[in-house]
């Protein structure tokens, strides 16, 4: 058996100092990382990572949208071929001269409301044409979808001119880095600041404010594409909590479980064959700086991951372990097979030296 475990910022420089990962006992993390053999590549982010796992072309974009609607909601993507686009509700801030996006890692919004305030978006503009999408008087027209509270929707007819960052790049960030590029970014510009205007004294804000809450005043388009011609995954099961890896493992027909705390898991349902396993616990702590959270964090991996995959090396019931970790900069993949672990000259190092 194989196992390949992806997971997103377990090495990051410019945010994690030697201090930080010096404060971290991880004794079976350090011993795999050291006997592996490394390689590294220029990263494209957390999408493009799985997108290329599993054969699929980048377009415009990574079409994550279409993708996730295969999970979010088969019948819309199933009546409508064509291109589709998220549109995520997100909280903006301004912080001197930035505005800082927040997703939904850090608010909460019900299916209720999301549909509250899409109906208000389609209502504002279910008279407005945008001649750039469409000549055709309806076709021209936007309608937006809350499938699900936090991921929204569009369907194009036509496929947009337009160049966009996924909203993991961008969550934590000034979004004066990530606008949207292409011939017609303009035209969703605009849109995109008449849903801040209408967004801004809606009724539900003036209530989630009330009560403490981060008003949704407006949406992130992402991910637009077509549905890919092919899909060419290696694993024979993929095994994750995250929704875009289920949504691949699911349209490319691939057995699917979710996280277990466990590693052993494995060893009870005694499954050979070659898994993929994406563990997405640290990421958000390090988009949102939550330096304590991302220790604890790779605390719990060391024990419920970490220890128990170096112990099925050692035992041979594990033929060979793949560790790949992205940042904004690199993707970084370490090698590991039963033989690795009698390189006796490679010590163990501190963490902070594979960061760098």
């Amino acid at each position: 058996m194989s196992v390949h475990i992806f997971i997103p910022d377990l090495l990051r420089s410019e945010l994690l100092t030697p201090e930080i990962y010096r404060e971290l006992s991880l004794p079976a993390l350090e011993t795999l990382l050291a006997k592996g053999s490394f390689s590294d590549e220029k990263s494209q982010g957390t999408e493009a990572w799985l997108c290329s796992a599993f054969g699929v072309v980048k377009q415009n974009d990574w079409p994550v949208a279409i993708i996730t609607l295969q999970v979010d909601g088969a019948k819309e993507a199933q009546a409508k071929d064509g291109y589709w686009l998220r549109a995520d509700p997100v909280h903006l801030r301004i912080e001197r001269n930035d505005i800082i996006l927040a997703d939904s890692q850090i608010f909460e919004i019900s299916i209720d409301e999301a549909n509250q305030f899409v109906s208000a978006l389609n209502y504002h503009f279910s008279n407005n044409r945008y001649h750039s999408l469409s000549s055709d008087t309806e076709q021209g027209k936007i309608f937006f979808q809350s499938i699900h509270s936090d991921r929204w929707y569009l369907h194009l007819a036509h496929v947009p001119n337009l160049m966009t960052c996924s909203l993991d790049e961008v969550a934590g960030k000034d979004i004066n880095d990530f606008m949207p590029s292409g011939a017609d970014s303009m035209t969703w510009n605009n849109i995109s600041n008449e849903i801040q205007m209408l967004l801004h004294e809606h009724p539900l804000n003036q209530a989630r404010e009330a009560r403490g809450e981060l008003p949704i005043n407006s949406v992130w388009f992402w991910g637009g594409g077509i549905m890919p011609q092919s899909f060419n995954c290696p694993y024979t099961h993929i095994w994750s909590n995250d929704t875009f890896c289920r949504s691949l493992a699911s349209i490319s027909g691939i057995n699917y479980n979710t996280l277990s705390d466990y590693v052993d898991k494995w060893s009870q349902l005694a499954i050979s064959g070659s898994h993929l396993v994406m563990i997405n616990t640290l990421h958000g702590r390090v988009q949102y700086e939550d330096i304590h959270g991302w220790q604890e964090s790779i605390k719990n991996l060391e024990v419920n991951w970490f220890a128990p995959l170096l112990l099925s090396l050692k035992n041979g019931e594990l033929d060979q372990l793949i560790i790949t970790t992205t940042d904004q900069n690199r993707v970084k993949n370490f090698s590991i097979v039963s033989n690795s672990l009698w390189k006796f000259w490679r010590t163990n190092k501190s963490l902070s030296i594979y960061a760098d």
